[in-house]
């Protein structure tokens, strides 16, 4: 889908370290994919967090984009309501790749602190939802994975930029 405040979407895992490749020689930067629990607690609100369901919301449709409202297709972001960071899209619109392997057991054995995923496995983190899916993909605690060569219409990502 085409527009200058559209996601990308169209992204594979591994498309997406070239793309951060490129931004961080072009611009001496270093910014990256987040972890999965940077994404989860930025979904959540942070220190903000008012305890919803979607990212920043209880009601999906204030939020997100997805198959009821969707109309098939992306929109351009920051025109659902933000989180309590300021954060949009965090649920809907697309598919979010996150640093981290998936393990779908990993949480229930990692650090409480700054868990980074496990430390191999055949499939990368995707968080938030996308345009084609029901509510069920959208909450913020919802993980999902897949092959880090896989690319699909609805998978993007979210850059995060360390201080």
């Amino acid at each position: 889908f085409k527009g200058d405040d559209f996601p990308v979407e169209q992204m594979s895992w591994n498309d997406c370290q070239k793309f951060i490749n490129y931004l961080n020689q072009k611009t001496g930067k270093n910014f990256r994919l987040p972890t999965e629990a940077e994404w989860e607690y930025a979904a959540r609100g942070g220190k903000k967090s008012k305890g919803n369901k979607y990212a920043g919301s209880n009601t999906i449709s204030s939020v997100a984009w997805y198959t009821d409202n969707s109309e098939s297709k992306t929109h351009a972001v920051k025109t659902k309501s933000a989180n309590e960071l300021g954060l949009y899209d965090m649920s809907g619109n697309v598919w979010e790749w996150c640093q981290d392997w998936y393990g779908s057991d990993y949480y229930g054995k990692s650090p409480s602190t700054n868990p980074q995923g496990p430390f191999s496995g055949s499939s990368r983190v995707l968080r938030g939802g996308s345009w084609i899916n029901r509510t069920r993909y959208f909450r913020v605690s919802y993980r999902g994975g897949n092959d880090p060569d896989y690319k699909y219409y609805c998978n993007g990502l979210r850059l995060c930029l360390p201080q």
